[in-house]
């Protein structure tokens, strides 16, 4: 049911239980209130080490796809028994099996792969790629700037943000707008506008409330702590909202059951940050030992492991999120793709272009995005590659503008300026 609907036949249930229209109107502007004041999120997830999107969303339909890789090859459907075929989106591509947890998605509609997207730099190079990825801007290491923290500059539009509550307004922490639960503050998130960094909830209980919760205090006061980034005042208001969440005590909801790994524990943290309406617009989480040059397995193996991990995080994640999927999307990425052809160690080499995932309740799944560019070999990038028909910045600038609010995209992304024909239609 639509939120309205509900608050309006919600009101007039207990109009039936003698309460007074005055009181069910005070109520009514209450949860619409929180409801304004929660407003859209964003869930970035990043694939450290360049994951295989030739086996991430398999082109099953390509004649070239299984002469280019013998051995790590994932069949296509009705081909394999066992659960070692690819999972059919739309008789072409195909998930890869150990992403059974993400078809349901796909079919409710909630879930768009995107094929033959990344970035037009040429490098190889896992750092040089990530932080073009991260910064937006492709070949220009002078960028100071993450693309996600100027989203949150751009989206800005009241600094004073605040959340209606019974009896007061409470200001909301300019620094808990953006989030990242990563081991290393990420480069997408850095910049003038205030965010956090921590590797989980917990880390920053124990620090924070142990020995020495007054020399971290002063780091705060001080700015002299990665942990939160923004004016004194803020920055401890921001980890005092924090420390009120007990990550031991949050139950996921809906049955929602998350990976014991460091993944899964971070998405589920991120659920628990959503549904506690801190003021959190992005939120930003890693992972990575995507770069699989040896024994990278096509069904199971390698690859299938991290796969197994990556999608029943990300299902465990929409599970318990439930209905606020429909303000939330999630967009997985990754530096580059692998190379088309297997290498002599039956793994893959560093490539061009990839594979993304955009998940939510406003977006247009059901369908795989971007032009395929073909393997045949005067198809392939430098002969070699998957070649790039989607730039990443055209993805990047649809999210932020129809589902974050954005607008000047080229101040979002500078040095580009995509034009109504690039959009995909995702959201």
């Amino acid at each position: 049911m639509q939120r309205r609907i509900f608050l309006k036949s919600g009101a007039l249930a207990l109009v039936t239980m003698g309460l007074s229209p005055r009181f069910l109107r005070r109520a009514v502007l209450f949860a619409e209130t929180r409801a304004a004041a929660r407003g859209k999120t964003l869930i970035c997830l990043f694939q450290r080490g360049a994951a295989d999107a030739l086996n991430v969303v398999v082109p099953h339909g390509d004649p070239f796809y299984y002469s280019l890789r013998p051995s790590i090859a994932i069949a296509a459907p009705a081909r394999a028994a066992g659960g070692a075929a690819a999972l059919d989106l739309d008789g072409f591509f195909g998930l890869h099996p150990a992403l059974a947890p993400l078809l349901p998605l796909y079919q409710r509609g909630m879930l768009a792969p995107i094929h033959a997207v990344g970035s037009p730099s040429a490098t190889r190079s896992h750092f040089d790629a990530q932080d073009f990825m991260e910064t937006a801007t492709p070949d220009d290491k002078s960028t100071r700037s993450g693309w996600l923290n100027r989203l949150l500059a751009a989206t800005d539009h009241d600094a004073s943000a605040r959340i209606a509550s019974a009896a007061a307004t409470t200001k909301v922490p300019a620094a808990l707008r953006g989030i990242a639960l990563a081991m290393q503050p990420p480069r997408a998130l850095d910049g003038d506008t205030p965010m956090i960094a921590l590797r989980s909830l917990e880390e920053l209980r124990v620090r924070a409330g142990g020995p020495d919760a007054a020399q971290l205090e002063s780091l705060y006061q001080s700015m002299g702590a990665d942990l939160v980034h923004g004016d004194g005042t803020d920055a401890r208001e921001a980890t005092r909202i924090l420390r009120t969440l007990d990550p031991a005590t949050y139950i996921p909801a809906n049955g929602a059951d998350y990976p014991r790994s460091d993944f899964g524990h971070r998405l589920e943290q991120i659920a628990q940050l959503v549904k506690a309406d801190v003021g959190m617009e992005i939120a930003f989480a890693d992972v990575g030992g995507w770069d699989t040059h040896v024994n990278q397995g096509a069904a199971t193996g390698q690859l299938a492991s991290r796969l197994d991990d990556f999608g029943r995080g990300i299902a465990a994640l929409v599970t318990d999120l439930g209905e606020r999927m429909n303000d939330v999307v999630i967009l997985t990425m990754s530096e580059f793709g692998r190379m088309a052809r297997e290498n002599g160690n039956r793994g893959t080499d560093h490539g061009h272009a990839g594979a993304m995932f955009a998940i939510g309740g406003n977006v247009r799944g059901g369908r795989v995005y971007g032009r395929w560019p073909g393997l045949g070999p005067d198809q392939l990038y430098e002969g070699r590659d998957l070649a790039l028909t989607t730039d990443f910045r055209s993805v990047f600038a649809e999210i932020s503008e129809r589902h974050m609010g954005a607008t000047r995209s080229e101040a979002l992304f500078p040095g580009f300026a995509p034009s109504a024909g690039d959009a995909l239609g995702i959201v």
